[in-house]
């Protein structure tokens, strides 16, 4: 019999059998959800990983002019942002991210331990967003295995232990370079950075992002699920930075 006849006055009992076969198909569908639905649950559990169990950090460095032109080409620029308000910031820390060797740990402990205002305060010089903050301790930070405290610290000390190349920390002009130009100037200025521990992000015109990856004890590493997603892209533009600063001031 065609689907078709299911529906045809020449078939009068077959609408009938239909109703039956729905209804057997509603239920099969409902058992298996039964079995379905606590899987699904458990992988979900499963993938947030457990707090203090990783393999290495990647610390996250997002160009900020970049960050913020690109707000604002979205006309998403909020005049309460202090990353987009005038100050004069380049590189800041996006996170610092506990990672495995594929894929990676988030949202280990929910609800998170809560932050203390003075200490969100005192992390505005790195990161200049309190929401930033918060949402990287939610998602990343909870999986160090830190208390709050123990993981900004581990933030601040990750970022004292890289040198930014000089031409980029006073960038009062955009310039076009290559993503591999970047990484060699990093490289260069980093005693113990290998190539295979950085990568460089990038949207469709500008450089976004600089990551490297970190032992636990915050010495580079080689990280080859993060290098091979580098930007692929001839040259990218780095927008310029407002005003003067050093890395200390940012």
């Amino acid at each position: 019999m065609l689907i078709s006849d299911l529906f045809s006055s020449r078939a009068p009992g077959c609408l009938k059998r239909a109703g039956h076969a729905t209804r057997a198909a509603k239920q099969v569908i409902l058992s298996l959800g039964v079995f379905l639905i606590p899987a699904l649950a458990l992988a979900q559990d499963s993938s947030r990983g457990e707090a203090g169990q990783f393999d290495y950090f990647v610390l996250a460095l997002s160009w900020s002019p970049s960050y913020c032109q690109a707000a604002q080409e979205r006309g998403r620029r909020r005049p309460a942002d202090e990353q987009c308000s005038g100050r004069p910031f380049a590189f800041v820390v996006h996170g610092l991210w506990p990672q495995y060797e594929r894929g990676f740990p988030s949202y280990c402990q929910v609800p998170a331990p809560r932050l203390n205002r003075r200490l969100v305060t005192s992390m505005l010089d790195l990161m200049p967003s309190a929401g930033l903050i918060f949402h990287e301790w939610q998602r990343h930070g909870t999986c160090s295995g830190l208390d709050p405290a123990a993981f900004f610290q581990t933030v601040r000390k990750a970022y004292a232990s890289v040198n930014v190349p000089s031409q980029y920390t006073e960038l009062s002009e955009p310039i076009s370079v290559s993503p591999s130009e970047v990484v060699n100037a990093f490289v260069n200025a980093n005693s113990g950075l290998s190539r295979g521990a950085i990568s460089i992000s990038c949207d469709n015109k500008r450089l976004t992002e600089i990551r490297l990856c970190l032992t636990k004890n915050l010495s580079f590493r080689a990280c080859p699920e993060i290098t091979r997603r580098s930007c692929r892209r001839d040259h990218i533009i780095m927008p310029a930075v407002r005003g003067t600063i050093s890395k200390r001031g940012r």
